[in-house]
């Protein structure tokens, strides 16, 4: 057993280590009881439907616990250390007639393999969809705790490769953090639509038998049904996987980004953000001993592009077939390739938790080099008209001038910047003299007070930063809260089956 833990200390909660992210986590179990396999939802599929089935007057009570027995046999020995669990209808079938004779296929009244593994299917994907909504919020609530940290640290930050302005780091780490919430509700969208039964939709089109489809889906911990029965087994259960692969491929697109922006401060001779050395994070070449190549970037991009190849099948397995086919709906693949997301989350959240920032090292590099040179426009326009072009114009001829003259933003001349203002608008109506003071013209080109003097909302300015902090904590608290309470109404859910089930146990 496994226990998930919050930043608090506190368990969210434990898993058998046996599947999904609890294998990732601790490797596999000596014991196969409660591993929410197709084996196990087979089992638990014909428990509910002996149960409903003799209420309601589909079975009769007298051969009931013969059945229930046979079931309870199967199950418990396919439960045992090593034994074989058979992951199809026409192969647990012979188990429980081996077990309780031909009349327990009385079961199988309006019930097909098609409607039987479409529900496993869905309950497998769903319990993979929680794995991930844990993952991704464990990892999402290292982000935002770093951007609490790392508020008022500010750095450059680059489009196109280059450095393009100044900004606060933890408002950088909230702009990814705003990219995992998207998926975390892509999760509880695609949760809803993958949370239906399709029992008792038989083949296509129903059956002559009036089963309580309802009861059903209630027993095995579903939100509802899959309404239309052509569907439930021919539309849906091949919707499923591609839809979950598009979710996978977004998680992986936006660990891998974040990695890439790290990875290329390995390029430079003196980075201000690397990992922190061993541990796993880095290793020394083989070669070269000054290398301290980035083990860890490279086993978490690696790591996505691994999830990312996975997701893609799905979509490729759907492709030109005739609906109902089976190509896009290997449980195995499926599950790989929603682990293989929860891995690259786990990975990424090692690289946050490994990172080492330099404030100085980063505040040198902006003014090493003009990313503070758009305010210059802005001011000249906010403050005195000047529209942006023009002042836009005026900042770019301070810039060529600077860079060809090898001067950086803190040593610039002021009147240097005078003159290249006065010859730049000479054949214009506007102001002939630059009406920026030295001071204000010093305080402009501040990487620390344009942070501070942003003033849109969604700004890195304090006060965003704390609205947007808090809101990032108050949903991250929400999607924790939600996993847990799907969690809860599945196992509440079978456990009533249980409950239920050993009643015609003891009959």
């Amino acid at each position: 057993m496994v226990e998930v833990w919050d930043r608090g200390l506190r368990p969210l909660y434990a898993l058998g280590c046996v599947t999904g992210l609890a294998a990732i986590l601790c490797g596999p179990a000596s014991a196969q009881d409660g591993v929410r396999d197709e084996f196990f939802w087979l089992g638990q599929i014909n428990k509910a439907t002996a149960v409903i089935n003799t209420q309601e007057g589909l079975l009769d009570k007298e051969k009931t616990p013969g059945i229930a027995k046979a079931i309870d046999s199967v199950i418990k020995a396919g439960n045992e250390p090593g034994a074989k669990r058979p992951a199809t209808v026409i192969t647990f079938e012979p188990l429980l007639i081996e077990e309780g004779g031909v009349e327990v296929t009385l079961l199988h009244a309006g019930r097909s393999s098609q409607d039987m593994h479409a529900t496993y299917r869905a309950a497998i994907l769903r319990d993979r969809l929680l794995d991930l909504a844990t993952q991704l919020n464990v990892t999402s609530r290292t982000l935002v705790d770093l951007a609490a940290t790392h508020a008022d640290t500010i750095v450059p930050n680059y489009t196109n490769g280059v450095a393009a302005q100044p900004n606060s780091y933890g408002h950088y780490l909230l702009g990814h953090a705003a990219g995992f919430a998207r998926d975390a509700d892509r999760i509880r969208e695609a949760y809803a639509r993958v949370d239906r039964s399709a029992m008792g939709t038989t083949v296509l089109n129903g059956t002559g038998w009036p089963l309580n489809r309802q009861r059903m889906a209630d027993y095995l911990g579903f939100a509802g049904v899959v309404d239309n029965a052509y569907d439930a087994s021919q539309i849906a259960s091949m919707d499923q996987p591609v839809e979950i692969g598009s979710i996978v491929t977004a998680i992986a697109l936006h660990s891998g980004n974040f990695v890439e922006d790290v990875m290329t401060q390995y390029a430079q001779t003196r980075p201000w953000i690397l990992l922190q050395e061993g541990g796993g994070n880095t290793y020394v070449s083989s070669a070269m001993p000054q290398k301290r190549n980035p083990g860890l970037l490279n086993n978490t991009r690696s790591q996505a592009s691994t999830a990312i190849t996975l997701a893609i099948g799905p979509m490729i397995q759907a492709h030109n077939i005739t609906p109902g086919m089976p190509d896009p709906k290997d449980v195995e693949a499926n599950s790989e390739m929603v682990d293989a997301g929860v891995k690259t989350l786990a990975d990424l959240d090692k690289v946050l938790k490994a990172l080492v920032i330099s404030p100085e090292r980063a505040l040198e590099e902006l003014n090493a080099d003009w990313t503070a040179s758009q305010e210059i426009a802005d001011i000249l326009m906010r403050d005195h008209g000047l529209p942006f072009r023009e002042g836009h114009h005026v900042a770019s001829e301070i810039v060529t001038y600077a860079r060809a003259e090898g001067i950086g933003p803190l040593d610039f001349p002021y009147e240097k910047a005078r003159k290249i203002y006065a010859e730049t608008v000479k054949d214009t109506d506007f102001a002939q003299e630059l009406p920026l003071s030295e001071a204000e013209f010093r305080a402009a080109l501040d990487p620390v007070a344009i942070v501070r003097g942003r003033a849109t909302s969604g700004g890195p300015q304090p006060e965003e930063m704390k609205r947007m902090l808090d809101e990032a904590t108050a949903r991250l608290d929400g999607q924790e809260s939600w996993a847990a309470e799907q969690r809860a109404h599945i196992d509440a859910a079978l456990g009533k089956l249980d409950a239920d089930f050993q009643s015609l146990l003891t009959r």
